[in-house]
């Protein structure tokens, strides 16, 4: 598969290290995108090998369909967050050597203005990663309520301005019904005062409407939860994040959990440590500065790597 620009895999080696790839490996790929990372991992396994590929985009299972004549590539339409469940019915009898995520949105949906992620290009405002599902950016704006906006924008968008922006987006809509990406991109522009060096006004309010919009951070809870139930001790995982919020949860499910010390004073016992589903491999890694040249969203990635014990 020839790769263009656009479809270059962030941190492509440092996935297939973490994985610790076998050829006759069985790994999950729970954001396929456009196949990037899947074609790489294909790439090490050998005859015996086997990958199962999920997302919910359906973009990407029409660009899945380009690897159908492989037989180690098996492909599953679905958010991530179901991945535990979708191992249990598709491969009962084998757990993965290996599962991968690489978050947050990916430069073909970035690029295509009908998707309304990017306020780069004028489209329909969505941001939805499955657009026939649940409800688009420009429905949720037109009924819900200026502090509802404004704790979104904040919480996820890390937007200190987030309350001016939320009050512009309720008075605009007054006017005429906010639907276009580069008319909510002027709306935030104007209400943001001043402006960080070589980042649009409107990057924190648009990043936090498609998290918002998509249940991303909940949707990654949920795999935490219910992923290492499915791996055998010495499985590894993989996750590429791209926002502080993701990453630092990640970071904490490799952490495992903290112990409930909270007793009595004088009681000479302590409880038990709470198993920890997980060994953290290396420090993180984030893109050299020649990646990040000649693929510019690699800029913000931080990839982790944790161990199942």
């Amino acid at each position: 598969m020839t790769e263009t620009v656009a479809h270059i895999p962030v941190l492509r080696d440092a996935v297939l290290e973490g994985l610790a790839v076998r050829a006759d490996g069985f790994y999950v790929d729970g954001t396929f995108g456009r196949g990037g990372h899947s074609r790489a991992i294909l790439d090490r396994l050998g005859a015996g090998g086997s990958l199962l590929a999920m997302d919910r985009d359906p973009e990407a299972a029409a660009a899945a369909s380009s690897f159908a004549d492989d037989p180690r590539f098996v492909f599953e339409p679905g958010p991530f967050s179901t991945m535990a469940d979708t191992l249990r019915r598709r491969f009962p009898d084998r757990a993965p050597d290996g599962v991968f995520l690489d978050l947050g949105v990916s430069s073909p949906q970035l690029d295509t203005p009908e998707r309304g992620f990017s306020f780069q290009h004028d489209g329909p405002l969505d941001m939805r990663m499955d657009p026939t599902q649940g409800e688009s950016a420009a429905d949720w704006l037109a009924r819900a309520e200026q502090d509802e906006i404004a704790d979104v924008i904040y919480h996820y968008g890390e937007e200190r301005h987030s309350r001016r922006v939320a009050r512009a987006i309720v008075a605009a809509r007054a006017d005429a019904a906010i639907t276009r990406t580069a008319q909510l991109a002027e709306i935030v522009r104007r209400a943001v005062p001043g402006r960080e060096p070589g980042k649009h006004p409107a990057t924190r309010t648009f990043q936090a409407l498609r998290i918002h919009v998509n249940r991303e951070l909940e949707e990654l809870e949920q795999w935490l939860e219910t992923i290492p139930g499915i791996l055998h001790p010495g499985a590894r995982m993989v996750v590429i994040s791209f926002h502080s919020l993701e990453d630092r949860m990640v970071k904490q499910a490799l952490r495992g959990p903290r112990p409930d010390t909270r007793l009595p004073r004088g009681l000479p016992v302590m409880p038990e440590t709470p198993e920890r589903p997980w060994r953290p491999i290396g420090k993180p890694v984030r893109a050299d500065a020649e990646e990040q040249r000649r693929n510019p969203r690699a800029r913000s990635a931080v990839l982790r790597v944790g161990e199942r014990t």
